[in-house]
Order: structure tokens, then sequence, then C-alpha cells
């Protein structure tokens, strides 16, 4: 499981970008707070700055034809296996929006992508 450098979202290969879907509802729901090397840096920050990941990786497939259930632009939900949010607090957006997400994580990613025969121009 990982989260994709956001500079990188738009240049995704569909797989990768749907499976960024998968794994960021995962971790909305019942994943949240579940150790994970990876993507453990997530729970060091309100739940809030998932959802704004979320959103820029929904967006990206909104943009590449696909339909997210709508529910997921709502930042309470957590999937119909979890209990939803009661007003989770609004945070304000940053650039990046997780402070880990910086130029070294940026070349981890894309040499990630160029092991499973992805290059990313």
């Amino acid at each position: 499981m990982r989260l994709w450098h956001e500079e990188l979202i738009s240049k995704l290969p569909r797989q990768q970008l749907l499976g960024q879907h998968r794994e960021i509802a995962a971790l909305r729901g019942n994943g949240w707070g579940k150790k994970h090397s990876t993507v453990d840096y997530v729970f060091k920050y309100s739940p809030y700055k998932l959802y704004q990941f979320h959103l820029l990786v929904m967006n990206e497939m909104i943009s590449r034809g696909y339909r997210p259930n709508d529910n997921w632009f709502d930042p309470n939900y957590r999937g119909i296996h979890c209990e939803p949010y009661n007003k989770l607090e609004e945070i304000p957006d940053t650039c990046p929006i997780y402070p880990e997400h910086n130029d070294a994580y940026l070349k981890k990613c894309v040499d990630n992508l160029k092991e499973k025969g992805i290059s990313i121009q």
C-alpha cells in the first residue's frame, strides 16, 4: 500500500490510479490507524488530509471518465462497513498535502513505478 506523490496522480496509468482510489478508501474506512510501513505517516494528521488527497485522486478519475461513488466526496464518509465521522473538522489545504511528499519521496515513487515497468515522464 502506498500513497503516490501528488505530482504523479495525473500521470499514473489506469491500474495505479484506480488502485490508489481503493487503497485510500480502505485507509479512510476500517484501515484508519492500522500500521503499514509505507503509509504510517498519514496517521500523524487529521483524517481530513486523507480526504483532501482522495479528492485529488477522484478528480483525476473523473477527468478520465471514471465515476467514483458520490459518497466518497463527503469528508465524513468512511465506507459501508464503517461508521462515519461526526462532523470531521475541515482543515486548510496545504501544498503538498503531506509534508512527507517531498522531492526524495517523489524520486522514491518514480523509482517504484520504474520497477513495475512504468516510465513517468
